[in-house]
This record gives C-alpha cells, sequence and structure tokens, in this order.
C-alpha cells in the first residue's frame, strides 16, 4: 500500500493498514463540521497494535509561513487527531473507516513521526526551519502528558513513542507493559 502526501509516497508493507486522515469521509464532512479549527496529522498508520501518527512537512521547495511553531503545530494536530479518531470509532457512517478507527484507538501503543524534509543547502530564500534535535526536543515537551515519550530517528524521520494503558487513564513507566 503506497500513500501520497505532496510529492512523498510512502509504502507501507503488507502487515499496515494505512489511510491519509484528512481524506477520511467522516473528518471531511463531519469532525470539520462540528470542530471547524480541528487540524489533523497526514498519516494515520496502524500495525501489530501500534497507532502511528504520521506529519509529513516539505520545505524543499516552499519555505515556512506560518506564525506557530512547528512544535505547536505538532501536538494540536496529535491531540485533535486523537480525538477524532474516537468520534469516528463510535459514528463514522462508512464502515470501513469506522472498523479502521476502531482498530487505532485500541492500540497499546502510540507512535508519533514528523517526518521533514529541509534543503540540502540553506539560503535565504530556502532557510533551514531549525535543527531537527531542537525541534524535537521541543515536541517531547509538548506531548509528554499525551504519551511517555522515547527518542528514535532512522533515515530522516524523528518519532516519539509511548506505551499507555488502554484506558489511557495512567502512563506506563518505561520498560513496563500495560496490563491486559
Amino acid at each position: 500500500m503506497t500513500v501520497v502526501e505532496g510529492s512523498l509516497a510512502f509504502r507501507f508493507s503488507d502487515g499496515w493498514h494505512a489511510a491519509k486522515y484528512d481524506e477520511l469521509s467522516f473528518y471531511v464532512r463531519h469532525f470539520q463540521i462540528i470542530c471547524p479549527d480541528t487540524k489533523a496529522v497526514d498519516i494515520v498508520a496502524i500495525r501489530r497494535k501500534t497507532l502511528w501518527l504520521i506529519e509529513v512537512k516539505d520545505y524543499r521547495h516552499h519555505r515556512r509561513e506560518k506564525a506557530i511553531s512547528v512544535d505547536e503545530e505538532m501536538a494540536r494536530k496529535v491531540r485533535d487527531t486523537l480525538a477524532g479518531l474516537w468520534a469516528a470509532a463510535c459514528n463514522a457512517n462508512d464502515a470501513d473507516e469506522r472498523t479502521f478507527c476502531a482498530s487505532a484507538v485500541s492500540c497499546r501503543t502510540l507512535r508519533v513521526v514528523l517526518h521533514l524534509e529541509q534543503p540540502l543547502k540553506h539560503s535565504k530564500l530556502f532557510p533551514r526551519l531549525a535543527d531537527p534535535s531542537l525541534i524535537q526536543q521541543r515536541i517531547r515537551q509538548r506531548l509528554r502528558a499525551v504519551i511517555l515519550i522515547r527518542a528514535s530517528s532512522a533515515w530522516g524521520i524523528s518519532g516519539w513513542s509511548g506505551r499507555y494503558h488502554r484506558t489511557g487513564t495512567t502512563p506506563l513507566r518505561q520498560g513496563t507493559e500495560p496490563r491486559s
């Protein structure tokens, strides 16, 4: 399965279920109407009871012009996407979307990924947004109340992951497993 976001294509192998969240009919036709200022991550993917919220930013050809910081935007998108997934799991009219979102909210592990493309050479026309490690640190600070965070990175993708109880009431300490 391949999901295209802008000029980038993300290929998911067998065993993955992925969707462009902001194109789901429930999000477009219902959730955005009820909550007009809602934001969303680009891709929601599920594999082995792990929910992946993936945001894609490509600043190689266009500079960032938003007043809000990347970390603040990312935290808001994670919050709003989680709320939308819960609503869709309960209320989506499309049975496939409802099943996908129900699978998403039943996951035991949450991983948040910011895929950030920046120009190789910065210039006044296309400046580098910031040091990726600084962006990672700021996002970790903003999301620490939502998930227990561990840093990881590979192939230019920075990820933050956390484990939580299925009920979502109490975060677990690192190295412990959720109770069934």
